[in-house]
């Protein structure tokens, strides 16, 4: 399937200026995820990009995006204001970008985390759910999740067996305290950055291609 693929730089924060980003669009792409990345990665690291191929295969454009720290490179993150500046101005730039697909929003550890902060903070124009590859409660889970209840669009969420950054009982509450608001898809043997275990019975291709196929669906039936 041939993929089209941009890269261009939107403005992340008054303050931070400017950063990179990439749009992969298949021939007949049905949604546009704003993919974000990691906490100590970038937009052009294994995961992100592993994932944004797997969605490209299942019909799914992806417009990943680093955030200022990242795109400088080295040192720590922005604040908290600054992270979530850029993934509301991705979601703008992705919006243009390809104005005419059904628009979701999230991404790996942080940038899910930051992406649904800055929904429950004031909702994110034309985003119709959000994705969580991982989310990230690092212990916190209560402090952590409590502002789900402010984010009022379906959400779904990738979580791993082995997780340890978030094991599955730390996040379960709050899934199923949002009820049908929220979807969660277990991943088997798998740890924070989707790495797996030979006894899974699956290559890590295979699982990244699953889940691409799970989002595909999910979001189709978003209204």
């Amino acid at each position: 399937m041939p993929h089209k693929i941009s890269e261009s730089k939107f403005l992340a924060d008054v303050e931070k200026g400017e950063v990179s980003s990439i749009l992969i669009r298949p021939k007949k792409a049905d949604q546009l995820l704003v993919l974000g990345h990691g906490s100590g990665s970038h937009m052009r690291h294994a995961l992100v990009e592993s994932l944004a191929a797997a969605l490209a295969e299942a019909g799914v454009a992806t417009f990943r995006y680093n955030y200022p720290y990242s795109e400088k490179g080295g040192g720590g993150l922005n604040s908290q204001k600054v992270l979530l500046s850029t993934v509301r101005n991705a979601v703008a730039a992705a919006s243009v970008a390809a104005e005419d697909l059904p628009l979701f929003a999230g991404g790996h550890s942080m940038s899910g985390r930051m992406t649904s902060m800055a929904q429950a903070e004031e909702p994110l124009p034309n985003v119709k759910g959000i994705v969580f590859f991982a989310f990230p409660t690092s212990g916190k889970a209560d402090q952590r999740t409590e502002h789900f209840a402010d984010v009022k669009l379906p959400i779904l969420f990738f979580q791993g067996t082995r997780d340890k950054l978030t094991p599955l009982d730390s996040i379960e509450p709050a899934v199923k305290k949002l009820g049908k608001q929220a979807t969660l898809h277990i991943v088997d043997t798998a740890d924070h950055s989707f790495k797996i275990l030979k006894r899974c019975g699956k290559t890590e291709e295979e699982v990244k291609e699953q889940m691409a196929g799970v989002f595909s669906e999910w979001a189709s039936k978003v209204k």
